[in-house]
């Protein structure tokens, strides 16, 4: 039977019919506020996407190409992946600065490293200097992306966690477009600033984060966690319900996140790295979250988002101006795809979305495989044409859920006590199927040719088995609700919380009991 049907018991969703219908993050000036920080937080994604598209497009420079000596198989799978060797070299120390010195402190930190990085690379005089500086862009990127979305799960309003968090990882596609452009309108530039230049602009995002990040609120999480609870609560009072500290939702928050910490340190026994393991609760979810971390690179993705132009040069587009353009069409239209999807997770739930996902997957690539196949046999044109047909529509599918849902899916379903040890296996994860995929792709398209697209399509039904029967449903739930799915906790949690309110009181000095503050739920 599918692990699906595990289902929260009744005292889940109580927020939802505690939030305010009135206040509306658009006409709202505290929720408009806490979200332009939040989005300050999401182009650390942009960041990230920016640097995949940059390479893609570099390769079909031929500035660049003569400067670096045409790098081909292990050195360009090496130029490729070594971002992502970088990354995983900073994995040991991320969850460490997340929980010790705060959210924001390690986003600034890696942000800056970026920001020197960036600069060492535009510089760069030589292949190994250019692969030093790729090496310290991915470790410092480690740090603002280990820290980043877990801020915005924690600070956003209950009603626009999910889509928000879903935002993050598909805004890894709004870099990826202006990389792409950016190397298209470099393209004439008939000296090395073809690609210095984009990598100037690899900058900027992180620059603006060195300097605002500061201003963005702490996790209120964190700071019940170092015993600075009045903080924490005034923090969710400003954002949450205009400054008033005794208002239902506010209350709820706060006595829950209070009532699921101490849950974990008295019950669970969530501390340290053993505890990812310790219990039949955190086996299941370190068993999905390497799976979807797998899943997201290893899907056939990574050959047309870091080789398209040897995708395109093997079914005859040749012409550097053609890949750039297709490259930057194929970049909107997976921007659009994907946070068209962000706004759907809570109303058609993780489970529908990431199956839906998976088996368009397996068609489209199928039929991509297909047309690859039947053009290197014949040479038919139409054949190339439906390649890039399917690339497209196979881009849809993969937006449809792994571009928005793994970060969020991976975030909600880890308690507060795990959650950045937790975070830090699904990024080593993503690391190591991206360097295995840099390294290896380009160094098996040149050696089976179409033959290497049957490997994924026959991974793509292994993937469409595994979410079928182990990807627990979690919408419409707090952070604390749907990480104490796996542990049957959901009912102590939020009956801990809800008699802790029975002592609060209103704005009047009255006491309100817990029934008064949970009837809508």
């Amino acid at each position: 039977m599918p692990e699906t049907l595990i289902k929260p018991v009744n005292s889940a969703n109580a927020y939802t019919n505690l939030i305010d219908p009135n206040r509306k993050w658009y006409n709202n000036r505290r929720l408009i506020a806490l979200n332009g920080w939040i989005f300050l937080l999401l182009i650390t994604s942009s960041a990230s996407g920016y640097d995949g598209s940059m390479m893609n497009g570099l390769q079909s420079l031929p500035q660049w190409e003569t400067y670096f000596n045409f790098p081909t198989k292990g050195k360009l799978g090496l130029l490729s992946s070594i971002q992502n060797i970088g990354a995983l070299a900073g994995y040991p120390f991320a969850p460490y600065l997340c929980d010790g010195i705060g959210r924001r402190p390690t986003v600034f930190i890696g942000a800056l490293m970026m920001v020197i990085a960036t600069a060492i690379q535009t510089a760069s005089q030589s292949v190994g200097m250019f692969i030093g500086a790729r090496f310290l862009i991915g470790f410092g990127l480690t740090f603002a992306a280990s820290a980043a979305p877990m801020l915005v799960a924690e600070l956003s309003y209950p009603q626009y966690r999910a889509p928000l968090t879903s935002a993050y990882n598909s805004l890894w596609h709004s870099g990826s477009i202006v990389a792409a452009w950016a190397t298209f309108g470099s393209f004439k530039i008939n000296n090395t600033w073809a690609w210095r230049l984009p990598s100037v602009l690899q900058a900027v995002p992180s620059l603006v984060q060195v300097l605002l990040v500061f201003l963005v609120p702490e996790s209120p999480r964190y700071l019940v966690k170092k015993g600075k609870e009045e903080q924490a609560l005034r923090i969710l009072a400003y954002y949450h319900a205009d400054g008033d500290e005794n208002d239902p939702l506010v209350r709820y928050e706060f006595e829950e996140i209070k009532a699921a910490m101490e849950f974990d340190r008295t019950v669970a026994a969530n501390v340290g790295w053993k505890s990812l393991i310790s219990t039949p609760g955190n086996l299941k979810r370190v068993r999905i979250i390497i799976a979807i971390a797998f899943f997201s690179q290893w899907s056939g993705n990574g050959l047309a988002s870091y080789y398209l132009n040897k995708v395109l040069s093997d079914i005859g587009i040749t012409n550097p101006t053609t890949q750039l353009l297709l490259n930057g069409i194929l970049s909107i239209w997976s921007l659009l795809c994907a946070l068209t999807a962000s706004t759907t997770v809570e109303r058609f739930g993780r489970r529908v979305l990431f199956l839906s996902s998976a088996c368009l997957m397996t068609l489209f690539f199928t039929m991509q495989t297909v047309c690859f196949a039947r053009f290197t046999i014949s040479g038919d044109t139409n054949a190339a044409n439906g390649v890039i047909a399917f690339i497209f529509l196979y881009s849809a599918a993969y937006n449809l859920a792994f571009s928005p849902l793994i970060v969020t899916y991976a975030l909600e379903i880890l308690p507060y006590n795990i959650r950045a040890k937790g975070f830090n296996v699904f990024n080593i994860t993503i690391s190591i199927a991206l360097i295995f995929n840099q390294y290896v792709n380009p160094i098996a398209l040149a050696a089976l040719n179409w033959k290497y697209y049957v490997v994924y399509c026959v991974w793509l039904v292994c993937e469409c088995v595994f979410l079928y029967f182990y990807l627990v449903e979690t919408k419409n739930h707090t952070l604390e609700e749907t990480a104490a799915i796996f542990d049957g906790a959901t009912e102590k949690i939020a009956d801990s919380a809800a008699t802790n309110l029975g002592g609060a009181k209103n704005a009047s000095g009255e006491e309100k009991g817990s029934s008064e503050f949970l009837e809508k739920a």
